[in-house]
């Protein structure tokens, strides 16, 4: 597929909208000559049925949730029922000013508190910030309410911390990046957490713990309410990473369990958009003692109207985003919790859970799942069985492309040699369960039967087999 600027020919345009002629004025005349464009953009020039198709043809290579099955352990692509992104887009949230006073916004900040409060309720905590714009964004934020109340303490020789090698890949950066010297435990060999290892890591430098629960094998860590005795008893606080969160919502609560922080992101967890690079949000909701370090402004309601609080954390590690996050990536949350109440979240994780063991059950006898138990809402292979054969999981992976499956995630976590991590979500059938069950099983044969087969795929896809090494080593990079 040609690139939209080997399309180009000079001299070749769309249609264009008409300018804004009130007063005389061209659109170019509204625009200070300060900010205007010395050079005219280098944008391709084509009539408007070859941008059409052009990007039609975009639409089609791609693979999304309504295109087929995207088990993809660890993201939680789930389907986001279309309702929320109509309600999400009726003007009155789209065409409302960030800048707007509090007065003419009432609406809005109504709907941020509302999702403040159901997010405390749903988590166990006292108080909740929408700001941040993902959830890696949320971990960062997690790690510097953590430092400034050390910090407060004058407690600054705390600067470990404690992140167990079942870890989303972003824990260890966000602790990187808020200024923490990382400090990796090792699992046990069942998945779960070793808590020799972890009594052995904290002294007085320990700021914390950063914990998955369920982990990122899919397996819940009963050990926790000891876990947390021991971290606070030491000084720490400990971070509930709620990237898994969809697995225990209505059945367990982080704050129930001892943590201090938690972040949630909500396209897992609550149905919106995953943000792939783009729109995000990941809500972050604390205890008691970290309230007032809260990024601020924090919707408020006094009893008759609505505002942005920014007066009420007087430890506040102050703003993490401009203005107050992705407000209508929130509002789809909103609607969700709304739509489902609290008896249909907690149905949401039953099921969730159900269809992976589901799965795990039918695939167990022809592939090795890491840990000894029944998982959660996801679970984790290891293909090591047919490496000798030449067959690695990324050769399932792209195999299963062919089969109109998007492939699970491979090689995560790292302490599974040759993994593929599948989570089917809440909302698929049985019988897609079943068709994904029965192709990993055919995939199976055809690694004992035709190996090179399977290694040369996927043969119906756009493209076949990129070489990732090549393109590491000699990237081409076009501006």
């Amino acid at each position: 597929m040609k690139l939209i600027h080997e399309k180009s020919r000079a001299g070749r345009v769309g249609s264009m909208p008409p300018c804004d002629e009130r007063a005389g004025l061209s659109a170019m005349e509204y625009v200070p000559d300060s900010m205007r464009r010395i050079t005219p953009p280098k944008l391709p020039e084509v009539p408007e049925i070859e941008l059409v198709r052009h990007y039609s043809a975009l639409a089609r290579g791609a693979f999304g949730v309504v295109d087929g099955f995207y088990p993809l352990g660890s993201c939680t692509m789930k389907y986001n029922p279309m309702l929320h992104e109509d309600i999400a887009a009726l003007p009155g949230f789209t065409q409302a000013h960030p800048l707007a006073p509090a007065g003419a916004v009432q609406g809005c900040l109504e709907a941020m508190y509302q999702l403040q409060e159901m997010i405390k309720e749903l988590t166990g905590m006292c108080a909740v910030t929408l700001a941040p714009a993902a959830g890696a964004h949320g971990e960062l934020a997690g790690m510097l309410l953590i430092g400034a109340y050390h910090r407060s303490r004058g407690d600054a020789k705390r600067t470990r911390m404690i992140v167990p090698d079942s870890a989303h890949g972003t824990n260890p950066a966000s602790s990187a990046m808020a200024g923490f010297d990382t400090v990796e435990i090792l699992s046990r060999a069942d998945g779960r957490l070793d808590i020799d290892a972890i009594a052995e890591a904290l002294d007085e430098r320990v700021a914390g713990l950063m914990l998955t629960n369920p982990n990122t094998l899919g397996l819940f860590e009963h050990d926790i309410l000891k876990v947390s005795q021991m971290v606070h008893d030491a000084g720490g606080l400990l971070y509930y990473d709620g990237a898994n969160y969809n697995a225990i919502m209505g059945r367990a609560r982080p704050g129930d369990m001892g943590f201090d922080v938690i972040h949630i992101n909500v396209h897992k967890t609550l149905s919106t958009p995953h943000g792939m690079g783009g729109p995000g949000a990941g809500p972050v909701a604390v205890s008691a003692r970290l309230r007032p370090f809260l990024p601020t402004p924090v919707a408020a309601f006094d009893g008759s109207k609505y505002a942005l609080d920014c007066e009420s954390y007087e430890h506040s590690i102050g703003r993490i985003r401009g203005f107050y996050g992705n407000f209508t990536v929130l509002l789809r949350a909103l609607c969700y919790m709304l739509a489902l109440g609290g008896e249909g979240l907690r149905e949401v994780s039953g099921v969730a859970v159900l269809n992976a063991n589901y799965l795990r059950a039918r695939l167990k006898d022809a592939f090795p799942i890491a840990g000894d138990a029944p998982c959660m809402h996801e679970f984790v292979m290891s293909m090591t069985q047919d490496t000798e054969r030449g067959v690695h999981a990324v050769d399932y992976a792209k195999a299963l492309i062919d089969c109109g499956i998007h492939p699970p995630t491979m090689y995560f976590p790292l302490n599974v040699k040759e993994a593929l991590m599948v989570e089917p979500t809440e909302t698929e059938t049985i019988e897609t369960l079943d068709a994904f069950a029965e192709a990993m099983l055919e995939l199976k044969r055809r690694a004992h039967t035709d190996a090179a087969w399977l290694m040369g795929a996927p043969r119906e896809a756009a493209i076949g087999r990129p070489d990732d090494v090549a393109a590491a080593r000699n990237p081409v990079v076009r501006g």
